[in-house]
């Protein structure tokens, strides 16, 4: 298990959708692979990461990739821009590549992307592996935050 410390590091974007759809086991950092105007477009804050998730190919040696994250068009690219749903490599060791394979097969957990980040100047993704939340436990999870709230302003 990867501990992922978020210390001396900007965060760019959030996924905030995926603690309430999502029961988030383990967490990991990868790095990610980027063309030039997606890294510029990222620095100006215009990532979104409301419906993506991570997947392995389906190639004889295991990759895994970050589907369906939306970096929109960088202004001042011209004709050199990227598309702004193409999938990206992720960057991972290859035992870390093995249990997180292991557990998405034995368990049936989802790798979705949590946080995307700087650490010393280069992007970074966190993705949690998680279990998929039922209507009722999303139900449960607001009672909670709500009486959290009111115990907290004194009501």
């Amino acid at each position: 298990m990867a501990k992922v410390s978020l210390e001396g590091v900007k965060i760019i974007a959030k996924n905030r959708r995926a603690y309430f759809d999502y029961t988030i086991e383990d967490k990991y950092e990868a790095g990610i692979a980027l063309l030039g105007s997606e890294v510029k477009s990222i620095r100006a804050g215009h990532i979104s990461l409301g419906e993506s998730f991570a997947k392995f190919s389906e190639d004889r040696i295991p990759e895994l990739y970050l589907l369906n994250a939306h970096i929109a068009e960088y202004a001042w690219a011209n004709r050199n821009n990227h598309d702004p749903l193409r999938p990206r490599k992720l960057l991972m060791h290859k035992r870390e590549l093995a249990r997180i394979s292991q557990a998405l097969e034995r368990q049936g957990l989802t790798l979705i992307p949590l946080t995307v980040y700087f650490r010393d100047g280069r992007i970074k993704v966190e993705l949690g592996l998680g279990r998929g939340k039922k209507n009722y436990d999303k139900r449960e999870t607001l009672k909670q935050k709500s009486a959290q709230r009111d115990m907290e302003r004194g009501d």
